[in-house]
């Protein structure tokens, strides 16, 4: 078991080393209100996070990450560009016991770097990844990146209903969920028995009556929330299929997975028959460019279009993780999240990057590599 001092000195090395790349150390609240990370990521949360209630405050919960946190002290008047660092304990529930190495703590040192610069969103993701890919320098991991953005972009360019595409886009980061809702949408998979019987018997009379004749009323949805709710599946079950192609060519993204040179040219492919990639993949191209300017070999760097489904729900465009041996969880990770600063912006916003470290399985690495 790797000691409590060496992981701080681990920590100590990586926030020196974020300072001397032009960081403002910053601090962050250890108990933040809930509300705000449930209204982000829904009650998906509370499976991970640890939720308390102060009497005076309302619902809290033990800080999670810091992205949120920076990103809000940030919208609330920081300098443009700006460049931030931190260090101190994040908290997360685990659904198993920690292992001898202590990789799974329920309470661990994190610390970060992040950039909010609108001039190069390109420039930055290169600068983020290269210096952590610095601090790790010499240790046996293994990098890999991917871009939520191209992922986003393919289920927003679909041919079908804004209900659909919507539906899509919220559970682009449960992968079960989403095959299972783009195989029913494009018609791959039928509808279920229990499904069938429900749509014909809303078929079969008046929506409102059915309610008013039904059980008594359990729950916080209204009638007219039930009414809403039995319209949109009617709608929804008059929609036409995903065409074929396009749901297989979304298939094919997701299992994307290449050295970055080779999975540009795949995905500039896979935009002459889905125009909706080009933007995206023009990015892509436009950060392989910055990578190979900082000296990273794009030729061999791994890439893998599905990267990012399983992390925070806040990344929307270039994701990366140095993984070791066992994969998970990462050593380090991080990525773009554009979305989330005009979220807690209140409608103003501003291209955001950053990353984090793990000292405490990069302590116990070097400890066993000694």
């Amino acid at each position: 078991m790797v000691s409590k001092s060496a992981i701080r000195s681990e920590a100590d090395r990586l926030f020196t080393m974020f300072q001397a790349a032009g960081a403002v150390p910053v601090d962050a609240d250890i108990l933040l209100p809930a509300e705000t990370l449930l209204d982000l990521y829904g009650e998906d949360i509370r499976a991970r996070a640890y939720v308390t209630h102060d009497p005076v405050r309302g619902e809290m919960m033990l800080r999670p990450d810091f992205t949120v946190p920076v990103v809000q002290a940030h919208m609330r008047g920081g300098a443009d560009p700006a460049r931030y660092c931190y260090m101190g304990e994040v908290f997360r529930a685990q659904d198993h016991v920690t292992d001898a190495s202590g990789a799974r703590p329920p309470e661990y040192l994190q610390v970060g770097f992040e950039v909010f610069d609108r001039t190069a969103p390109e420039a930055a993701d290169a600068e983020v990844f290269a210096l952590i890919a610095g601090a790790l320098a010499g240790l046996p991991l293994r990098a890999v990146t991917g871009d939520m953005g191209i992922l986003l972009a393919a289920v927003r360019g679909l041919t079908t209903t804004p209900a659909r595409k919507a539906a899509l886009l919220r559970h682009i980061w449960r992968p079960q969920r989403f095959l299972a809702l783009l195989n029913r949408f494009s018609g791959r998979s039928p509808v279920s028995a229990t499904r069938g019987a429900l749509l014909q018997r809303l078929s079969d009379g008046d929506i409102a009556a059915q309610i008013a004749n039904a059980a008594p009323m359990i729950g916080l949805r209204s009638e007219g929330e039930i009414a809403a709710r039995a319209h949109a599946l009617l709608e929804d079950a008059k929609a036409p299929p995903i065409p074929a192609g396009e749901a297989d060519l979304l298939t094919a993204l997701l299992s994307l997975a290449a050295p970055s040179d080779d999975a540009l040219s795949q995905l500039q492919t896979m935009a002459t028959q889905m125009p909706s990639l080009t933007a995206a993949t023009h990015r892509f191209a436009q950060r392989l460019d910055a990578l190979r300017a900082r000296g990273v070999d794009t030729a061999s760097l791994p890439f893998e279009a599905s990267l990012g489904r399983a992390s925070m729900e806040y990344y929307d465009g270039f994701v990366f993780a140095f993984t070791g041996a066992a994969h998970l969880p990462p050593y380090a990770s991080g990525g773009r999240y554009d979305a989330l600063t005009q979220v807690l912006g209140g409608g103003r916003s501003i291209p955001a990057v950053g990353g984090v470290i793990r000292p405490h399985l990069v302590a116990a690495l070097r400890g066993a590599l000694a």
